[in-house]
């Protein structure tokens, strides 16, 4: 019998590269989407808040990147990590909020919570995979109904262990469908890390279907949609999947305060965090802005914790 081939050495990983200047609304909505997830951490620890959350801290560059790569024709399947992909289409943090406790002017009367948000064509859900066989489907109604609209899932490395997935990839390839999948692969699904339940690449499942793949490794918005423009205009004008790979980290916990990483993995993580990097990199645009984004934040913040309970109106706003 042969031996198993020995696994690689582990070797240093190399510190991320410099960002470059971000335009003001670029700085602005990551920052807002930054001090809104930490807004829902701290109002947990006051116990104003019930049930669960899923901050995306340490991803909000991924839907800032692809905020100006999408177009009001364009349908949004959301996941369970989806704020900064609420806020990055439509900056409503308070009717975000107003959702998520409950309280008058939320975006769906306060009866979707955090995971499950209908706002025009925008959807989220908290079950794992369920978007992406929507998605096919509307992104046929789109070749058929809207021509040039695309469909972009997000959905994460840990969904990869749902047969959907695959499912979805199929028929999208077979029917030639204008979707996007946006893979936020932050190596680790919910507490198991991606090496333990992964068998493979995201690419190689990608390529088993015949469905092109782009890995993107930077938190620069400027670098990221450089590479991703052309590829989009492609997913639109041939009706072709694209599934682009975020290697990202996630900087929070899964939810609220159950993180079961390392010290050395947070730290990693942090590490890599475009906050701190782009507050070393450019101080004074980012000090202008950070403070004028936390203060907005915990306006809203009272403002919002000062309403009446939302009443249901049997639709969403």
């Amino acid at each position: 019998m042969t031996a198993p081939p020995a696994a690689p050495r582990a070797t240093a990983a190399a510190p991320p590269p410099p960002l470059t200047e971000a335009a003001d609304e670029d700085l602005e909505l990551l920052l807002l989407i930054r001090h809104f997830e930490r807004k829902l951490l701290d109002l947990f620890g006051q116990g104003a808040l019930n049930g669960t959350t899923h901050t995306c801290l340490g991803q909000e560059y991924v839907p800032v990147s692809l905020r100006p790569l999408l177009d009001e024709r364009d349908y949004v399947f959301s996941n369970h990590r989806g704020h900064g992909h609420y806020l990055a289409r439509y900056r409503d943090p308070a009717g975000l909020l107003a959702e998520i406790m409950g309280r008058q002017g939320a975006v769906c009367s306060g009866v979707g919570g955090s995971q499950h948000i209908l706002r025009d064509r925008y959807l989220s859900t908290g079950v794992q995979g369920e978007s992406l066989p929507v998605a096919v489907g509307v992104g046929l109604h789109q070749v058929r109904a809207d021509p040039g609209a695309l469909v972009c899932a997000f959905i994460g490395d840990g969904t990869w262990g749902e047969g959907s997935v695959y499912e979805a990839l199929n028929m999208a390839q077979l029917w030639r469908v204008p979707l996007l999948v946006a893979v936020e692969h932050n190596g680790i699904a919910q507490s198991t890390p991606a090496e333990t339940n992964m068998a493979g690449t995201v690419a190689g499942r990608a390529a088993a279907f015949g469905v092109r793949h782009y890995r993107v490794e930077s938190a620069d918005v400027n670098v990221i949609r450089t590479g991703l423009a052309p590829l989009l205009a492609q997913v639109r004008a041939e009706r072709a999947p694209l599934v682009v790979e975020f290697a990202t980290h996630r900087v929070g916990p899964h939810s609220k305060g159950d993180d079961t990483r390392t010290r050395a993995q947070v730290d990693r993580a942090r590490e890599h965090d475009w906050y701190g990097r782009y507050r070393a990199a450019f101080p004074e645009q980012f000090e202008r802005w950070d403070a004028k984004i936390r203060a907005e934040v915990d306006e809203i913040a009272r403002d919002v914790a000062g309403r009446p309970p939302a009443v249901w109106s049997g639709s969403c706003e």
